[in-house]
């Protein structure tokens, strides 16, 4: 099965079909879909300027609803390095007992699902990179300021 960064490669692929290459961007929502599959696919397709049903978008759409999941994606895995590096000096420090910030990590541990939505309609419109790095500043600030576990809203 093939990762992230080698399904990314075939987006860009121009030797492949467009049907290929969108095959590829879906498979990618397999490993990293903040909003759910459905929804995030709907926002990639919105944001990339093809439609969700279209079986030969243009590669530079392919390639533009890429780069903004990638973006979003390492904008995740920042926060994940950050989390084991806090989670280690803590135990570090003695402090066995994870915090509310660790329970919301835990949860949403490899990226899917951030932000559930049900209705792919209703997403944010603005970059996911944009959308995660407010949720990720809003979690820590709950977590850190209140001591109990942050409550996900969807907008």
């Amino acid at each position: 099965m093939a990762g992230f960064r080698a399904l990314a490669a075939q987006v860009r692929d121009p030797a492949r079909s467009p049907s290929q290459r969108r095959q590829a961007l879906r498979k990618c929502l397999e490993r990293f879909a903040p909003y759910g599959h459905r929804a995030t696919w709907a926002h990639l397709c919105a944001r990339g300027g093809f439609g969700p049903e279209d079986r030969s978008p243009e590669g530079h759409r392919l390639v533009a609803a890429l780069e903004e999941l990638e973006e979003a994606r390492e904008v995740w895995l920042a926060y994940e390095e950050k989390s084991a590096r806090r989670r280690r000096e803590q135990k570090h420090l003695g402090i066995r007992q994870p915090t509310a910030l660790d329970d919301w990590h835990s949860r949403t541990w490899g990226g899917r699902a951030l932000l559930h939505f049900d209705d792919p309609a209703h997403v944010p419109g603005a970059p996911l990179a944009a959308v995660l790095r407010g949720l990720i500043a809003t979690m820590e600030a709950e977590a850190g300021h209140e001591g109990r576990a942050p409550a996900l809203a969807a907008g």
